[in-house]
């Protein structure tokens, strides 16, 4: 499910963070899917429970998943309103990326591909 990179120089649970996100956006995690408890994915990956718990309140406060107490973590329904304040900051952080690459003379054509390719990728373009 999950393999971490020792060499990379983030903390493991961003890299956990980051991976549990890709699986959901990507659509191998369905919403509502049960994912592995905290001491579950600890003893999977051989890394303290804690950096687990870490990824896991982390992914719950950017709306990915949810927790239900006594049955475990759960894959978020995608919700618009609750991650309002999510895609704001990401829609900022998104226009600082665009506007260096314009600097850097990317072409806004391609930029615009990207987004379509990227889109593509998870599987959530019709064409």
């Amino acid at each position: 499910m999950l393999q971490l990179d020792y060499g990379d120089r983030r903390p493991l649970y961003e890299q956990i963070k980051e991976k549990i996100k890709t699986l959901i956006i990507s659509g191998v995690l369905k919403p509502n899917e049960r994912i592995p408890s905290v001491r579950e994915l600890a003893q999977l990956l051989t890394v303290n429970p804690n950096t687990i718990q870490k990824a896991y309140k982390d992914l719950e406060a950017e709306g990915f998943i949810y927790s239900v107490r006594a049955k475990g973590s759960f894959v978020a329904h995608l919700d618009r309103s609750s991650n309002y304040h999510r895609r704001e900051e990401l829609r900022r952080q998104l226009e600082k990326i665009v506007a260096e690459m314009l600097y850097l003379n990317e072409p806004i054509e391609q930029l615009i591909e990207t987004i379509y390719a990227v889109k593509r990728k998870g599987g959530l373009l019709d064409d």
